[in-house]
């Protein structure tokens, strides 16, 4: 006998199930992305790294404002960080506690993964403020995908994971040990670095970074161009310590300054701009000046829109 009811019912059970199918689908794309974080990274320090020009960074053509490392330093390096990624992503994934007991377990690994690095670089540091910043993120996925989460909760995650850090970690300082860089910069300058960055979910790269790189592939640019115009999105709102470390307080206007000003001529898509841009490199190197802080966040940056678009719109050339 014809029910019309029963055929209803049916109806809206097949497209239920056909709602539910596509959902999986959706889910287990995002799901595969965030796998692929810890390489994401590792792809997101090696292209960082061979971008040019950089001011006052190591490229593939150049030592920038450095003396004590060139491009094969940053490679030997990379491959701990390869391994420090992974083993940090699955630390993530098998984690069953709040997410600040995680960010302990992070900073534990990352004492002897930090040690691995400086052994391989012959004691140059590289490296280390991508390795805290990159097994930061790569811890997060593992949790993302532990608990069924897309790539748009990462920068939150690790915003609860490092919750309170500066205040304890720099706030709180007593006299009666050698205090970091990083430490020094608080007490003089008030200025939190990595440390700050983290806490407040990488706001740099959402709001300048990941922008930038985007209005780059939207205009046409190759991938190194991309990369370059991203930095300089960076560097115009980065706290970059190793700019003050190696420079003085004052720089750190200066290098700003200077990224506004290349923006404003056009950055990489005008002859104007990319004078100005060799301009600075040689000024930079000439004055030890080195943003390696905003070149961190270049990989930060990258990694995340690979985890997000899963691959590049241009050839890898």
């Amino acid at each position: 006998m014809y029910d019309p009811q029963a055929k209803k019912l049916n109806g809206q059970s097949a497209f239920k199930e056909i709602v539910v199918e596509i959902s999986a689908r959706q889910l287990s794309a995002k799901s595969e992305a965030l796998q692929q974080m810890s390489l994401f990274l590792t792809q997101a320090v090696f292209m960082e790294v061979c971008a040019h020009p950089k001011p006052g960074l190591v490229t593939r053509h150049s030592n920038g404002a450095h003396t004590d490392m060139s491009i094969l330093t940053f490679a030997v390096g990379s491959a701990v960080l390869a391994k420090a990624f992974t083993d940090l992503q699955v630390l993530g994934m098998n984690h069953t506690g709040d997410y600040r007991e995680l960010f302990a377990k992070v900073r534990q690994y990352g004492v002897s993964a930090e040690q691995e690095l400086l052994r391989v670089t012959k004691g140059v540091n590289t490296q280390r403020g991508i390795l805290f910043a990159g097994g930061l993120m790569a811890a997060a996925a593992g949790v993302a995908l532990n608990k069924g989460l897309d790539s748009g909760a990462l920068c939150s995650i690790v915003a609860e994971m490092t919750q309170g850090l500066v205040a304890k970690e720099l706030a709180g300082l007593q006299a009666d040990r050698p205090l970091t860089a990083g430490e020094k910069l608080y007490q003089t300058y008030g200025i939190t670095g990595i440390r700050g960055e983290v806490e407040a979910g990488f706001p740099s790269v959402r709001q300048a970074g990941l922008p930038g790189l985007k209005e780059a592939f939207a205009r046409g640019a190759c991938l190194n161009d991309a990369l370059i115009h991203a930095l300089l999105n960076l560097m115009t709102v980065v706290q970059d310590s190793n700019v003050i470390w190696r420079g003085g307080y004052e720089k750190l206007p200066f290098v700003q300054q200077r990224a506004k000003a290349i923006l404003a001529q056009g950055s990489v898509f005008t002859a104007a701009g990319q004078r100005l841009l060799a301009e600075s490199e040689a000024v930079f190197r000439s004055e030890r000046i080195s943003p390696g802080g905003s070149a961190d966040l270049l990989s930060v940056t990258v990694a995340l829109y690979l985890v997000e678009n899963k691959e590049f719109p241009v050839a890898i050339i």
